[in-house]
């Protein structure tokens, strides 16, 4: 919902709070851990705990931050199934940036269609057909 000046409305979901508590080991990576709790604070016996890790992996462009869900029922079956979980997101990721890199090279300017008249004569700019010419 959006009021009058057209901003949405920011209302939080009373039925989806967690708390969350924070685990590194200062070394590779951090696990979230998100306990469903009730709009008093009490802790919701119908949810599940949620585990989330978060790592980064540096590459040529920088750091890239990599965030995945752990399936676990505890914090310590998340802290031995982190690996999985990381391993999974950075072959996830590597997909997602190849097929980045497919659709920019797929990307081809047609000479004859170059913005603002960019080829010159020959080159489908002014005075061009498209059509190369031998001098």
């Amino acid at each position: 919902m959006a009021d009058e000046s057209g901003a949405p409305e920011l209302k939080m979901d009373a039925a989806s709070l967690y708390r969350e508590d924070t685990y590194t080991d200062r070394r590779i990576g951090t696990i979230r851990v998100l306990t469903p709790v009730t709009r008093d604070g009490t802790t919701d016996m119908a949810r599940a705990i949620l585990y989330v890790g978060e790592t980064q992996l540096l590459t040529t462009g920088g750091l890239l931050p990599l965030v995945f869900e752990i399936e676990a029922r505890s914090l310590g079956e998340a802290v031995d199934k982190f690996s999985a979980g990381a391993e999974a997101a950075i072959e996830r990721t590597r997909r997602e940036i190849e097929q980045l890199r497919r659709e920019a090279a797929s990307q081809i300017i047609v000479p004859d269609r170059m913005p603002g008249g960019l080829g010159g004569p020959g080159m489908g700019g002014p005075g061009g057909g498209g059509l190369i010419r031998p001098r």
